[in-house]
């Protein structure tokens, strides 16, 4: 009974086993195939010009608070550069992300896509891994732009703050991008989804900051409420992981951060990015769910 029943599962292990290689291989090309139709389409060049002026103008502005001629190091301007990361890689990530199922689906193309022999994951998984090659393809060329005026007019001084800044910039990009494919799946229409996640990205943007300070003075916030908040918001949790990671005093960021760094210590870096990464499993997770039971027309 023992070498029977060993017998019987191993075409199951054999067919796991092939299955995985055809689920890999799948998925790659759709993602070879979104990588391709983003790198040709009118969002990708607009992005990407439009972040790579806007960080060289940042980069340019940070000269101000140095007192010198020329650009600032690459230090000065990864912190001058938090603030326009905040607002403009979500809402680059969140547009991409909610037009790309919607759009297939509002175009007809889906069915057909759906009409061949692969699963409604591969087909996701392939979108959300081209268009995230895409976004931090885009991210990189525009920081790319602005490191490369900044060598040339200040040299290497703080390159890893940099550095640091354009990984968690790509993995900001990613974790929206889930959160876009997540209304793309529940909506039929491109504009609509488009609506929906500028209204989500305005939304976050405004938790981020001004909505902490005026829900502490409304609702008299302990710091230990307001900062739970601060982190469940995932770009104030990037902010506040920027911050941690280039070594800087959270105390900027007023009692939640000098509470979270009093409480938390050298955990805090991890637990920012836990957080990030919880947004984006989770976001793709649900999309995945709801992919596989809406209708694709």
């Amino acid at each position: 009974m023992a070498g029977g029943d060993a017998m019987s599962t191993m075409p199951a292990t054999l067919a796991t086993t092939q299955a995985c290689p055809t689920f890999l291989r799948s998925v790659l090309a759709f993602a070879r195939r979104e990588l391709r139709e983003a790198i040709t389409s009118r969002w990708f060049p607009l992005y990407t010009i439009g972040f790579a002026v806007l960080a060289v103008a940042t980069s340019f502005m940070s000269l101000a608070g140095s007192g010198s001629l020329g650009f600032a190091g690459f230090g000065r301007t990864a912190a001058g550069l938090l603030n326009l990361v905040m607002l403009i890689v979500p809402l680059m990530a969140m547009t991409a992300g909610a037009t790309s199922i919607a759009g297939e689906r509002e175009r007809g193309t889906l069915l057909y896509l759906l009409a061949q022999p692969v699963s409604r994951l591969e087909v996701l998984l392939g979108k959300y891994l081209g268009l995230s090659l895409a976004l931090c393809a885009s991210v990189c060329i525009g920081f790319g732009l602005s490191a490369g005026v900044l060598a040339w007019r200040a040299g290497g001084t703080g390159v890893g703050s940099f550095l640091v800044l354009v990984a968690l910039t790509c993995l900001l990009a990613v974790v929206m991008l889930a959160l876009g494919l997540l209304i793309s799946v529940s909506t039929r229409k491109a504009s609509v989804a488009t609506g929906i996640a500028v209204f989500a990205w305005l939304t976050l943007v405004f938790l981020s900051d001004l909505g902490l300070m005026a829900g502490t003075i409304v609702f008299k916030l302990r710091v230990q409420e307001l900062f739970a908040l601060a982190t469940l918001n995932p770009i104030q949790a990037f902010k506040m992981s920027v911050i941690t990671q280039l070594n800087a005093s959270l105390d900027v960021l007023g009692p939640a951060g000098v509470y979270a760094s009093r409480t938390f210590g050298g955990a805090l870096a991890w637990i920012l990015l836990g957080v990030l990464v919880g947004w984006g499993v989770l976001g793709i997770a649900a999309a995945a769910i709801i992919f596989s039971r809406r209708s694709p027309v």
